[in-house]
């Protein structure tokens, strides 16, 4: 395995991780950008470059203070994930297609929405673990079983609008 760079996080070309024997490994015991964390995300990534594809495996750890959607108030959320991934790596085009125009602007659509990485690219493993984080993070962020729910402003139980008061009124005389 190579060892991990300074900055263990930084884009690597597919060119370069190919030459290198196709193996990477970080160790990683940082913050990641965009993801706001209350401890460093600690883990490692591993990624192996298949000739066309990328096969990565990644296990990580944090916690995050999320929201509660009910009653409002913060709450630490730990955040574990294991993953696998293959990741196709898109080929080079020779340029020659015997395709109508009209389907060649379709496939350059297609391509262009596709979750492929440039063969002649690289790859950010940073970005890659905040997407692979960003996925697990709750749908309902619910603080527990013992959420208080919304807020009230009075314990009194709910009564009628006093802005109904005057049709009320005239419904008595």
């Amino acid at each position: 395995m190579t060892p991990a760079p300074a900055h263990p996080l930084q884009p690597v070309p597919l060119q370069e991780l190919r030459q290198q024997g196709g193996r990477r490994h970080w160790t990683v015991d940082q913050p990641i950008a965009d993801l706001p964390t209350l401890t460093p995300v600690r883990g490692e990534i591993s990624v192996e470059h298949g000739g066309h594809v990328l096969d990565l495996h990644a296990h990580a750890e944090t916690i995050l203070t999320l929201c509660c959607d009910r009653c409002l108030q913060p709450f630490n959320q730990p955040l574990t994930i294991e993953v696998s991934e293959r990741l196709e790596l898109a080929q080079e085009p020779d340029g020659s297609s015997s395709a109508p125009s009209d389907l060649i602007d379709l496939l350059e659509v297609a391509e262009a929405l596709d979750d492929r990485l440039e063969a002649s690219g690289s790859f950010d493993p940073e970005r890659w673990l905040f997407e692979q984080l960003s996925l697990r993070l709750p749908q309902i962020n619910r603080c527990g079983v013992a959420c208080p729910g919304p807020a009230r402003w009075s314990s009194d139980p709910p009564g009628v609008d006093p802005r109904w008061a005057a049709l009320r009124q005239l419904d008595r005389d």
